[in-house]
């Protein structure tokens, strides 16, 4: 049984699973996938002030601080007691462009050569690090949720503006990996 755990299950059994979150939280309490909403709870719960954006009861939103903890622990749990010690498998071909570029390290879920403490100090990582979160920050905030909440939430209840934010998102991902990326590695 153990060993059903400790490899990757195919997307055509992990896809559905995580589809049929939408309609259990609907049916069962009336709520809503997503995950960026949980930052601004925290921000409300941690930090009282007058900021109107921040002024509301957000004890009322409990139930997602407890299901992103959930998601954290569940992380925790999988990568320190069970991952699988395989590396990464990755195409043969954008392993010989990542050489190219002096990432050799695919052991982990994401290259330990642009990911550790020392590359943040360096132009790439601060780049890929820094300004990239705060874009995804960003964008999160001004498309009005994150690919989660969107792309599984939005589009399975028929909504429009996620159907465009998700659009926007698979746009954003395409040019970003094949025309910015490429020239943030070469720095």
């Amino acid at each position: 049984m153990l060993e059903l755990i400790l490899k990757p299950w195919p997307w055509y059994v992990a896809g559905p699973l995580i589809g049929l979150i939408v309609p259990a939280l609907l049916i069962l309490g009336n709520k809503s996938f997503g995950i960026s909403s949980s930052f601004r709870h925290v921000c409300a719960a941690c930090v009282p002030s007058n900021i109107p954006f921040f002024k509301y009861d957000w004890k009322k939103e409990r139930w997602n601080l407890f299901f992103v903890a959930g998601i954290m622990a569940g992380g925790f749990i999988a990568v320190n007691l069970l991952t699988a010690s395989t590396t990464v498998t990755i195409n043969s071909s954008l392993a010989t462009s990542l050489h190219e570029k002096g990432i050799t390290d695919f052991s982990g879920l994401v290259p330990a050569d642009l990911f550790n403490w020392n590359s943040l100090f360096t132009l790439r990582g601060f780049i890929m690090m820094v300004v990239g979160g705060f874009l995804v920050g960003f964008g999160t905030r001004y498309a009005g949720g994150c690919t989660s909440g969107h792309a599984i939430m939005g589009l399975s209840t028929l909504q429009l503006p996620s159907l465009i934010a998700t659009c926007c998102f698979m746009a954003g991902g395409f040019i970003m990996a094949n025309l910015i990326l490429p020239y943030i590695l070469s720095l």
